[in-house]
């Protein structure tokens, strides 16, 4: 492929989980619109920050790119696979390209499989080695590579912390040679004395290996460290898009403002002469989203407008994107 093309491209990606009633007779009775409709780019090389509170459909956006839940709708490529029609060889493929680090360490290894046995599946499944004695060499080489003593690699998950497991989802994923990880979360379930061992060692993996990322995560300053590009995303939409100093320098979506003030400032005056913007209300039920803006409930700026017309996610130059009648 290209490297003048994007490696990931998603458009108008919808992802609705049916909501049933009924135990004899199922019936459909509506949805929950967990993802309605996102667009964006990743680059060869480039880290894509996917930010928003909690319930906003950020994982399952991850999720369903990877092919990990089927679509209803959209489009979604990467390295010039298609996902949501990927079949066998061509689904084996695009396995083999893109992989994911999950956001629970403790819950994404099998407590019954060996270091060895985890890290091995994926070269396996793929025949990346010939022999048994290959594979064991290849793992050690990969617990290396992740920080790992490669003297553990016959212990079981519960025999190691919270990080170290993380470093294994880390080696499982690199294991096939992807070109592309998706990183939901990578880092909120560890201590935060761990967190910032392992963004920088995907930051050493990334200088070392070309990956691209796609990082899904909560904490604002973090994001700002290790992405390139910030997405905001509101009750399964995307509502603003930028390089990340000029979206944390030059927030225009009410939404962005609001979670950015949030951000602690480690300067006690600057702290203390900021606004911070408290926003009012609950997240509307992703079954039921209100008409119009899907922010327009909680924003202190809306006009009339915004409660029945849906802004169009448009760039607004500089390749910065925003859904915001403004």
């Amino acid at each position: 492929m290209n490297d003048t093309q994007p490696l990931v491209r998603v458009e108008n990606l919808v992802k609705h989980f049916p909501i049933t009633r009924g135990i004899v007779v199922q019936r459909t009775v509506g949805a929950v619109r967990a993802v309605d409709g996102v667009s964006f780019t990743i680059d060869h090389g480039e880290t894509l920050g996917l930010v928003g509170e909690s319930g906003c459909g950020k994982t399952t956006a991850g999720r369903t790119i990877l092919g990990l839940y089927p679509a209803t709708a959209g489009a979604v490529e990467i390295a010039g696979l298609d996902v949501l029609t990927a079949r066998g060889a061509t689904l084996l493929a695009l396995r083999r390209k893109a992989q994911m680090i999950f956001q629970d360490p403790f819950g994404s290894l099998n407590p019954r499989w060996t270091v060895n046995a985890i890290i091995s599946e994926p070269l396996r499944v793929h025949r990346l080695c010939k022999t048994e004695k290959e594979r064991a060499e290849r793992v050690k080489e990969l617990m290396e590579l992740v920080g790992l003593s490669p003297r553990l690699i016959n212990r079981f998950p519960h025999e190691f912390s919270g990080g170290q497991r993380q470093r294994i989802g880390v080696a499982r994923a690199l294991a096939s040679d992807p070109l592309f990880i998706v990183c939901d979360e990578p880092i909120s379930a560890l201590d935060v004395s761990i967190q910032a061992q392992v963004v920088n060692l995907l930051e050493d993996l990334q200088g070392r290996f070309t990956l691209t990322y796609l990082f899904i995560a909560h904490d604002l300053s973090m994001v700002r460290h290790i992405c390139d590009r910030v997405a905001v995303m509101y009750l399964g939409k995307i509502v603003e898009l930028a390089e990340k100093d000029e979206l944390y320098d030059h927030p225009r979506h009410p939404y962005t403002q609001a979670l950015l003030s949030a951000v602690p400032v480690p300067d006690p005056r600057a702290e203390r002469q900021r606004q911070r913007i408290i926003l009012e209300g609950d997240v509307p039920s992703p079954a039921h989203p209100p008409p119009g803006c899907r922010f327009s409930t909680r924003c202190a700026v809306a006009k009339e407008r915004c409660f029945v017309e849906e802004p169009p996610f448009r760039d607004i130059g500089g390749g910065h994107y925003l859904a915001c009648h403004e």
